[in-house]
């Protein structure tokens, strides 16, 4: 496939996404961590205008001196910005404007491949799997947003990931050692995955399952959301101040636990994978269950020894640079550097994952009481 035949394909999915969607649906923000389907429409499209059209397409006009402050996300060096939270108020440029946004857009952008493909494939291809990203965080930023209707709309009928189930069961145990970290070889990866390096292991074992609905269930049942004692301080917090007593999209109805999922409300599946848990959660279940969550490093050594991607499998490591990482200049460096903080890893992969960004050595990241991504439990011993 050429690197135009790529963009077209990757392009067109992203819409591809939204077309269950109604116009009212390409708007609301029920939460600040949620962004409306119309903005990541046009923010995808901003990130390839500003950084490759912008600057390396000679006489390129841009289609609206406004999308820049209204569809930048996070980039300091790029200028102003409107506020995370506010997304949602955006409700000019209508959705047929940023479909025309795309159009305008993709058009320079197959002119520009024509001339400089080879020259600039780097920086397209971060374009292109930035986009990939944004169609993960697109579509649970849909469910979140048809989660949060009273009716629980159906996305997608056919959409049956909250039944998938484990493929194998007991846990791979592993030598103490020096195992080695991080990306290498050939295709794409981000910074964050640079600067492989060695650590040393103890002797641990993890388990080739993921937490199911069924042992979760039990954790509640336990008091699992009650008893202060499995939990971290900051998430028995959370867990007080919120009111939380289930994962995500968990509701009773008539003594029975039902979970909204991408095909509607439904009975809970107890054989199913768990998913929608934070990693305050995940620290507790674990607990519990007298185990732990195993390291980042951990998971990277044993990663070959069991199935994964289904779930994003939350991780005890914080987020932090690798040995010898370097932040690139300008705005790019502004991609994953300026996060590790605060926030904590998740490896693996998920139902909801493009295809290309299940690499052993992604490192996905999120603060810990954020739970609205297929995130799932493996424990480890």
């Amino acid at each position: 496939m050429t690197l135009s035949d790529r963009y077209n394909s990757i392009r067109k999915h992203t819409e591809h996404l939204c077309n269950a969607l109604t116009t009212e649906d390409f708007v609301p923000q029920p939460a600040d961590f949620v962004s409306p389907p119309k903005w990541h429409l046009a923010h995808t499209t901003w990130f390839f205008e500003q950084f490759v059209l912008n600057d390396h397409l000679p006489d390129y006009k841009l289609f609206d001196d406004d999308f820049s402050f209204l569809f930048n996300s996070y980039y300091n060096f790029v200028g102003k910005r409107v506020f995370r939270a506010d997304r949602g108020n955006i409700t000019r440029p209508g959705v047929h404007e940023v479909f025309e946004y795309r159009s305008y857009v993709d058009m320079h952008m197959q002119i520009l491949l024509q001339l400089k493909s080879e020259e600039l494939k780097d920086l397209i291809e971060l374009g292109l799997n930035h986009e990939q990203q944004h169609q993960e965080l697109l579509i649970t930023d849909i469910k979140y947003i048809l989660g949060n209707n009273p009716i629980f709309p159906v996305y997608d009928e056919n959409i049956d990931w909250e039944k998938q189930e484990n493929e194998e069961t007991g846990f791979v145990k592993l030598e103490e050692g020096i195992y080695e970290i991080g990306f290498e070889g050939e295709g794409f990866s981000f910074d964050n995955e640079h600067g492989r390096h060695k650590v040393y292991l103890h002797d641990f074992e993890i388990s080739k399952s993921l937490v199911t609905n069924a042992e979760y269930l039990e954790f509640i049942s336990n008091g699992g959301y009650t008893n202060f004692d499995y939990w971290l301080d900051e998430g028995w917090s959370w867990v007080t101040e919120n009111k939380i007593e289930a994962p995500l999209y968990w509701h009773k109805i008539d003594g029975e636990w039902h979970n909204y999922t991408l095909g509607g409300l439904e009975k809970l599946n107890p054989e199913a994978i768990l998913t929608h848990i934070s990693f305050y959660e995940a620290a507790a279940f674990a607990a519990w269950k007298k185990m732990r969550l195993p390291t980042e490093f951990e998971w990277e050594a044993a990663a070959d020894k069991f199935n994964w991607g289904k779930r994003w499998e939350w991780t005890n490591s914080a987020y932090l640079p690798y040995p010898n990482f370097k932040k690139p200049e300008g705005a790019i460096g502004e991609y994953n550097g300026k996060f590790m903080v605060n926030q904590m890893v998740l490896r693996g992969a998920s139902c909801a994952t493009p295809p290309q960004h299940d690499r052993k050595t992604y490192r996905n990241f999120f603060h810990a009481h954020e739970r609205w991504q297929f995130n799932g439990i493996r424990l480890a011993k």
